[in-house]
């Protein structure tokens, strides 16, 4: 997600952003496509001919879409990774990370029951610490191409249902005993 001048910033405790392949990595598959189907095609006559195009490219394309398509957000009093969502309230602290700070969360000592959704194209990540107890796992580690942003999202999203629990609990019991 880009912000332009002509869009509005999103509400504190608000973010989205879908992980898409760069350009350059489009360009790269689709070109390996057309120099494998054209391997194929060589010699060829009849449907033989242009079968290796109608197959290898499309495929192509479709997946490098898949690649790209998981969405990152925060809203509605939760971080959803693809299909993947954590509530909020779990939210202990959160970490915003660069490509060498990703690197050493994800590298020889990286806790195997931690939740990872990467994307090697994408050099920020963040680091979600998690505080429920009856949830084996420490931390989510997820790709983000805007780490601060999607860390003071996560924060202001996890103080703002706090701030509603207390007020609902203060309204169900209004003699504060």
């Amino acid at each position: 997600m880009s912000l332009s001048p002509s869009s509005p910033p999103s509400p504190p405790g608000e973010h989205a952003e879908r992980l898409t392949l760069p350009w350059w990595l489009w360009l790269g598959g689709l070109a390996v496509a057309v120099l494998l189907a054209a391997e194929i095609w060589m010699g060829a006559s009849g449907l033989r001919a242009w079968l290796p195009f109608a197959v290898l490219l499309p495929a192509t394309a479709a997946g490098l879409w898949w690649l790209g398509r998981i969405r990152v957000a925060v809203g509605d009093g939760e971080l959803r990774v693809d299909d993947a969502r954590l509530p909020v309230r779990f939210v202990a602290d959160v970490v915003p990370l660069d490509t060498d700070g990703r690197r050493e969360v994800l590298g020889v000592a990286a806790d195997p029951l931690a939740f990872v959704v990467q994307r090697p194209w994408i050099g920020g990540a963040v680091q979600v610490l998690l505080d429920d107890p009856a949830d084996p796992t420490p931390f989510w580690v997820v790709s983000t191409r805007h780490p601060v942003r999607l860390a003071a999202a996560l924060l202001a999203a996890r103080d703002a249902a706090a701030d509603r629990r207390e007020t609902v609990a203060a309204e169900a019991d209004p003699a504060g005993g």
